[in-house]
């Protein structure tokens, strides 16, 4: 039984990012590729360890290598999108980027025949048949389990704000949801996904997470699908609240804010602070909504469950706080999901597929 241990956590602040991408054809639409980019050949060697399936053949995902300085992700990102965008290009085929492919359609696309995705296709059954989503994970490591669990516990508030701000599903099976992110919507109709209840430690994470696989409700703790959550293998705190993107920087704005976030909060506990988050969850979940409806003009309940606050007001305070900028021009910027609307309005579907394609 593969549950990872305390000693996984043992170095803070390296950066991790996971990027999962659509394959698409000549016109931009979601096509069968990804075992030719992943059994056909050997890898590119810039990415020796090369790419992963993910659940429908139409999609793969990319992992940046270890970051040790924060300061080389956008080098690191650069390299990895890169590599896949040729290794794509050799087999004739694309690679674009968003939360859901606008004209993607699950029932005409094929899923992987990976022992493991059978498995969760066979016990989870229609939600996982049709998740057709890709989105952004971000990794920062932590060097001891029960500071990356109160870590991970203090993050949930923050989920819903890091979903606002990469809004960028709006189009679903060719559909206008009227959501800023029906991916999130989509993705949370699986087990063991959204916002996670709170836990007192890393024994209490770690009992919860051996009482899930010793009773086969998942195959292994990888399935805790959780917008964030302590990783029991790697000994980091990884968030997986995000919308993928097109646009790296974005992605490295996002990754920028969860680092810090993660180090600011790991000084705390280092410091004795050791407060619960005193929202209910149902309260975090409130939140989650908020986002997925109406991402950059959302307003969250604050901490405090007393009062709101708009995600402008957030993203000022906390840039101001940590020290950080990237958030700040993203949210001044068009989200994805308007951007998606606005091209489709005035160009057309295709004008809207191109614009999706991640460039070398």
């Amino acid at each position: 039984m593969d549950l990872g241990s305390r000693d996984a956590f043992a170095r803070m602040g390296t950066l991790g990012i996971e990027e999962e991408f659509y394959i698409v054809d000549a016109e931009g639409r979601p096509t069968s590729g990804t075992d030719d980019l992943v059994y056909g050949r050997d890898p590119p060697p810039e990415i020796p360890e090369g790419f992963d399936h993910e659940l429908f053949t139409c999609t793969i995902e990319a992992q940046t290598p270890l970051i040790e300085d924060p300061s080389d992700a956008g080098s690191a990102l650069s390299t990895v999108r890169r590599a896949l965008v040729d290794h794509a290009a050799d087999d004739g085929y694309q690679i674009a980027a968003a939360g859901l492919h606008p004209t993607a359609k699950w029932r005409e696309l094929e899923h992987v025949k990976k022992p493991r995705y059978q498995a969760q296709l066979d016990r989870i059954q229609y939600p996982q048949h049709r998740n057709l989503t890709a989105g952004l994970h971000v990794h920062v490591g932590v060097d001891d389990a029960d500071k990356a669990v109160w870590v991970a516990n203090r993050l949930r508030w923050h989920c819903p704000v890091l979903l606002a701000l990469s809004v960028n599903s709006p189009y679903w099976y060719d559909f206008d949801t009227g959501l800023a992110s029906a991916r999130a919507k989509v993705f949370e109709n699986l087990p063991n996904t959204g916002i996670p209840s709170a836990f007192a430690d890393f024994e209490a994470f770690q009992r919860y997470e051996r009482r899930m696989v010793e009773t086969d409700s998942i195959a292994d703790r990888g399935e805790l699908w959780f917008d964030v959550r302590p990783h029991t293998g790697h000994g980091t705190v990884e968030v997986r609240a995000p919308d993928a993107q097109r646009d790296p920087e974005i992605t490295l704005a996002l990754a920028e804010y969860v680092h810090a976030l993660v180090v600011d909060y790991a000084e705390r506990y280092a410091d004795g602070e050791r407060s619960a988050d005193p929202l209910r969850r149902e309260l975090l979940d409130e939140n989650k909504w908020r986002a997925i409806r109406h991402g950059h003009d959302a307003s969250f309940v604050d901490r405090d469950g007393e009062s709101t606050v708009s995600l402008g007001e957030v993203v000022d305070a906390e840039c101001d706080r940590l020290g950080i900028s990237g958030i700040r021009d993203v949210y001044e910027s068009e989200s994805g999901s308007a951007r998606q609307r606005r091209l489709r309005d005035e160009a057309g579907v295709d004008a809207l597929c191109d614009d999706l394609i991640v460039s070398p």
